[in-house]
This record gives structure tokens, sequence and C-alpha cells, in this order.
């Protein structure tokens, strides 16, 4: 398992995730209200809207919280205005970095993304620069306990999913952006609610990091998942499970 999700299990062990709960809630909030704006502002003909949606169910957001973002859009609310930006890098150890933002000041969020890489032992590069390395893909992670490697193949098969990778930090199953929702919604019914869900981008091919480099790059992360504007962070490093157990302890 690499890049974010790897990430995301390390900091799940620590339990920084039900302390930062109001800061995921407060991202999720802010994609939905986009996503209801680039288009209209109704799931069922949005299909970005859509995977906001699933996104919040995977983290269990309140209806209550989704449909008042929606509601606020299709009342002709304008005092929330987000611009999209998507930054790319390199990390410790040569990583590629893509970071993806919503921001209502692109100065300030650049700002803070470059500090946050140049404390880091790594650099920002031009657009386009490491995306190259990496598809497009929905993403949905299920924990360990969920079911044996097998029931889930099975269950994403059947589901339409593309591939699975499987290990003891969960499963991570796979899918075009386009049948993300069908997927999404064929494993809630097998599977039950995953632990997140998200469009994702997967590494074509990853790269093993040091002892030391996986430390910095656990701070990196973490500086940058801490930024508001900050959506999401996907990276192609590598970590073996010796190095995980120490970053988890």
């Amino acid at each position: 398992m690499a890049g974010h999700s790897q990430f995301s299990n390390i900091m799940h062990r620590k339990g920084a995730q039900d302390k930062k709960r109001a800061k995921i809630f407060a991202k999720l909030i802010r994609e939905v209200t986009v996503a209801a704006k680039s288009g209209l502002p109704d799931p069922d003909a949005n299909p970005r809207l859509r995977s906001a949606i699933i996104a919040c169910r995977a983290a269990n957001m309140p209806k209550d919280n989704i449909e008042r973002a929606i509601k606020k859009v299709a009342g002709g609310d304008e005092s929330e205005v987000y611009d999209e930006v998507r930054y790319e890098g390199y990390g410790p150890g040569g990583i590629a970095v893509i970071v993806e933002a919503l921001t209502d000041n692109r100065n300030r969020t650049a700002s803070d993304v470059r500090t946050a890489f140049s404390k880091n032992g790594g650099n920002l590069a031009e657009t386009g620069a490491v995306s190259f390395m990496f598809d497009r893909m929905g993403a949905i992670h299920y924990a360990a306990e969920t079911g044996s490697s097998d029931d889930v193949f099975e269950a994403a098969l059947e589901a339409g999913a593309e591939d699975v990778d499987s290990n003891d930090g969960g499963h991570d199953i796979f899918c075009q952006p386009d049948d993300f929702h069908t997927v999404s919604e064929a494993l809630a019914a097998a599977l039950g609610n995953p632990e997140s869900a998200q469009l994702d981008w997967r590494p074509q091919n990853t790269v093993e990091v040091s002892d030391k480099e996986a430390e910095t790059i656990m701070r990196l992360f973490e500086a940058l998942e801490d930024n508001d504007d900050v959506q999401r962070v996907s990276a192609n490093f590598e970590i073996s499970e010796e190095v995980m157990a120490k970053l988890s302890a």
C-alpha cells in the first residue's frame, strides 16, 4: 500500500482522525459546496456532487449537514466562493506529490503549501510535473475486519471495480471515476459503509523510502493536511511493514 492510504492508516492508528473530525467535515462540506455550484445542486444530475456525498457518508457526516450545504447553493448563496488549485512537487527521497486544494485566497494557499514542502525536505514543481505518473481513480477503503481478501475481492468484482489491494492495513478498492457512484453503492450494499471513499490519484509505480525519509514524509503530509484549504494529498511512496510499525507506535 502506498501514498495517501498509508498515511491515513498511520494517522488512524495514532487516533488523530477523531481529533480532526471537525476539520475533516469542514473540508468535505467545502467540496459539496463547490460540487453543487459546478453543476445542478441535484446529486442525480451531478456526478461530482454524488461523489462528494459518498465521501461525506464514508466519514459518517450527519445527513442534515450535507443537505444544508446543498440548499444554500440551491438558494443562490454566493458567500462562499472557492477556486480549485492543484500543486505538484517532490518530497523526501524524490517522491512525487500531488496536492489538491479549494481556496478563497490563492496567494495564501500557494505560500502555505510551498512552506510545507520547503520545511520538510521537498520542493514545488510546475503543474504537470508529476501527475503523469498517476491515474485518476475512484478509491474506496474498507477496514481489514470487513472480511477476508477473497470475500472483498468477490464483492469488488461484482460491483464493477477494477482492482483490489488487501493487506493488514485494510482493503483498497479502485474503479474508474465514471463508475465511482455505481461501485460505491454496490459495495455499501454488500460490505457496509467504507472508512473512506473519494476520487484520488493512484501512483502507477511506487518508490520505497528509508526510515528517515518516511518520518519526514509523514511530517510533510501532516503539515499539508492540517491546512484548511488542502483537500487531498497523494504520493507515490512505499513504506515497509517494519517502518510502518515504528511510525504507528
